[in-house]
């Protein structure tokens, strides 16, 4: 099969263009090259989605497929009107989101979504969702349910994840603040989570893309609880120091960010208002093919990684060592 990554060269973009490589097909990514190289084997064609003229090179060729990760609406339009006569599917790779209801659990692919985003650029992150609604609407209008594939992804993570959401936790465990060996920890009774491998994503993409698989598809991790999932990278930190757990509440009035970002708890967030973000039903996909790795070995394999990562600058996610060392000593005042 002939495979078209619109991007390719940043780290989903690139494990789905080398999962794709590995499956024997012939690819070629559209891409700026700002990211990074492609593998050997793969075509890299430079151009810049932002503006005309910028599929030029790959709309006089015919594709089986092509893969989209943009959360651009712009993007999305312009690469559906020069590729729909050119291509045989389109598989979009979407989040979770694009649902406007994110405290209920199990919620599948029928759960309402978000309005689109009107505008074809997104200027703010916090209308993300919004925007992967307009996308998504763009490729069914040009492609059609027939020739479609929608995957709302889960938290992706694994080696590679500079977000450092997946990340963090193993990392945390290996490497404690505290000269104890005591790590901070959310308690957050009835809160899950659902990281898939972005590995497994990109491998579930190319089979669906061989098996000619149309439809929208939850595409997430195992659900787990968070306690259990920070059990496990404690596993595979080795970690045996005490755990400090800290009343969500507490954390807020203290300046600690839920999910990511600086000064951050990475996995945990607020509930019940988001108790079903990480708990959705992705059975739809694992009947369509989708399997998901053990959660320990993703993060035994971040663990991995992390270790010989060169950090450039400060982490995206978590806590500073001087910053968890403050709240676990005015926690042990109380």
């Amino acid at each position: 099969m002939r495979f078209l990554i619109l991007g390719g060269t940043a780290w989903l973009g690139s494990t789905i263009a080398t999962a794709a490589m590995h499956h024997g097909h012939k690819v070629t990514c559209l891409a700026r090259g700002e990211s990074g190289d492609v593998p050997d084997g793969i075509r890299l064609v430079r151009g810049d989605r932002d503006r005309p003229g910028a599929y030029a090179a790959v709309a006089v060729e015919d594709w089986d497929v092509v893969v989209d990760v943009s959360r651009q609406p712009g993007q999305v339009a312009s690469a559906v009107a020069a590729l729909r006569e050119r291509a045989g599917s389109y598989t979009f790779v979407s989040s979770g989101n694009v649902y406007s209801d994110a405290a209920t659990l199990g919620q599948d692919e029928n759960a309402a979504l978000l309005g689109a985003l009107a505008d074809g650029v997104l200027g703010s992150m916090e209308n993300y969702g919004e925007a992967k609604v307009a996308c998504e609407h763009l490729v069914q209008g040009g492609f059609g349910a027939e020739r479609s594939l929608i995957a709302r992804a889960g938290l992706i993570g694994g080696p590679g994840d500079v977000s450092d959401r997946s990340g963090y936790w193993p990392m945390r465990f290996s490497e404690p603040a505290a000269a104890d060996g005591s790590v901070l920890v959310p308690e957050v009774p009835g809160l899950f989570s659902q990281l898939i491998d972005v590995r497994d994503l990109a491998e579930w993409i190319v089979d669906a893309a061989e098996d000619r698989t149309t439809g929208v598809f939850n595409t997430t991790g195992e659900t787990v609880s968070l306690a259990e999932h920070l059990a496990v990278a404690r596993g595979v930190a080795g970690h045996t120091g005490p755990i400090v757990g800290a009343d969500p509440n507490w954390l807020l009035d203290h300046g600690v960010e839920p999910w990511s970002g600086p000064r951050s708890l990475p996995l945990w967030l607020p509930v019940p208002d988001y108790a079903g973000f990480t708990a959705r039903d992705s059975s739809a996909a694992r009947a369509a093919g989708l399997v998901t790795r053990p959660l320990a070995d993703t993060l035994a394999d971040t663990l991995y990684w992390e270790r010989l990562r060169v950090q450039q600058g400060p982490r995206r996610a978590g806590l500073t060592d001087v910053d968890e060392l403050a709240l676990l000593t005015e926690l042990a005042g109380r």
